[in-house]
């Protein structure tokens, strides 16, 4: 089993990192096509490449610190000490014991929808929110797997990844918005005092305007890829953790086969959750767009462990 296990965690590791180092160069490449477009030179198209990832950053650091905050109060959960729930406490401290993890804080959202999510910017600054549904609903062997799937996330710095990603993806629309707003605002007036672009100035302002429109549902894409990567990763982190991946893999199909949508749910935190909390709409022809693998994958993947 372990062999397995260890494969497939280098596997989604390195293809995590195929994607966004892909993620990083197409934001990039879009940017100085924008800056071209809008009849820069290529140093000072460049030097604009720097500054939307200096700005990126400096938004990134507030999501760093701030995120978590966020989601968890959209998602309306609250804080549970020990004592009011010590089955949940115990299985939890037992994971980052075994783990070598230290200990999240735990929150409960009052809702019969049986889901989950990890949040924080690293180990020491982490919370794991469930529903009261999952607790109702799931065996404490697939509770055990479903909190080892969350602490795999908080492990494998997952939660950055994500905020990250989100960013990139916000950055990519705004600037393409930018861009268009530009072109329809002041392209004109600068078109005629600018002679930076030279011959290919129509070239790059055909091109600006596809990247344009094709960026931001690109983006949107990639940032998909990267959320189910993740959720493969945490798959095989949990199966490591609990040395027993049928807890988990009976929880997803549990979680598969109920039919109740978490009311608290959006889409811009579904893809936090351990399995999609929208009801999917499109079946298989949505698979591109949607935030998470297919569940008879991964409980496949589970079972080969």
């Amino acid at each position: 089993m372990l062999p397995t296990i260890y494969n497939q965690i280098n596997a989604n590791k390195q293809k995590t990192w195929l994607l966004m180092t892909g993620f990083v160069l197409f934001i990039s490449v879009a940017v100085w096509i924008f800056a071209r477009a809008l009849e820069f030179d290529s140093v000072s198209a460049l030097s604009i490449v720097g500054i939307s990832f200096i700005v990126t950053g400096i938004i990134n650091l507030g999501s760093f610190y701030y995120s978590d905050k966020i989601v968890l109060r959209l998602a309306g959960a609250v804080l549970v000490n020990p004592s009011e729930n010590p089955e949940l406490y115990n299985l939890v401290e037992g994971l980052c014991i075994g783990s070598g993890m230290p200990m999240p804080k735990i929150y409960l959202i009052q809702d019969s929808a049986p889901n989950a999510f990890a949040t924080g910017r690293n180990p020491q600054h982490a919370a794991i929110a469930v529903t009261t549904g999952i607790l109702q609903k799931l065996e404490r062997q697939e509770l055990e797997g479903v909190l080892a799937h969350e602490l795999s996330h908080i492990k494998n710095y997952d939660t950055l990844y994500m905020s990250l990603v989100v960013i990139l993806v916000g950055v990519i629309a705004l600037l393409a918005d930018i861009f268009m707003r530009t072109l329809w605002y002041g392209g004109s007036s600068r078109r005629s005092n600018n002679t930076g672009a030279g011959s290919g100035g129509g070239f790059f302002l055909l091109l600006g305007i596809v990247f344009a429109v094709l960026s931001p549902l690109i983006a949107q894409l990639i940032k998909l890829a990267v959320s189910r990567q993740r959720e493969y990763l945490a798959d095989a982190s949990a199966a490591l953790l609990t040395r027993h991946p049928d807890g988990l893999a009976n929880a997803l199909q549990k979680l598969n086969d109920d039919t109740e949508a978490l009311e608290v749910a959006n889409k811009a935190t579904a893809h936090m959750y351990i399995v999609n909390p929208l009801k999917d709409w499109g079946g298989k022809l949505n698979g591109l767009f949607s935030t998470h693998p297919p569940i008879e994958d991964r409980i496949a993947r589970l079972k080969q462990m």
